[in-house]
């Protein structure tokens, strides 16, 4: 099964990534695990980290560096609305 796909992205401070998802639902995903990765290593750089786009069902940065569509979805923590 396909997750909900991302509609918005905003990337955060301390490598975090605010995501808006087709469903609705709005997601906090925390990139500093990912980057202790070599595949991940370019993001390390802060305003390189801040390209992120939202290309097909997942994030991506320019050099490739993706995130897992299952991965980005079921490990990001919802956001509690006030």
């Amino acid at each position: 099964m396909i997750p909900p796909r991302p509609k918005n992205v905003e990337a955060l401070e301390d490598y975090k990534l605010k995501v808006l998802f087709d469903n609705g639902e709005e997601k906090i995903y925390d990139m500093k695990k990912n980057l202790k990765e070599n595949f991940y290593k370019n993001l390390n750089n802060k305003d390189y980290f801040k390209t992120v786009k939202i290309s097909g069902i997942t994030l991506e940065w320019k050099d490739g560096e993706d995130i897992d569509p299952d991965e980005l979805y079921n490990n990001s923590k919802l956001q509690t609305k006030y």
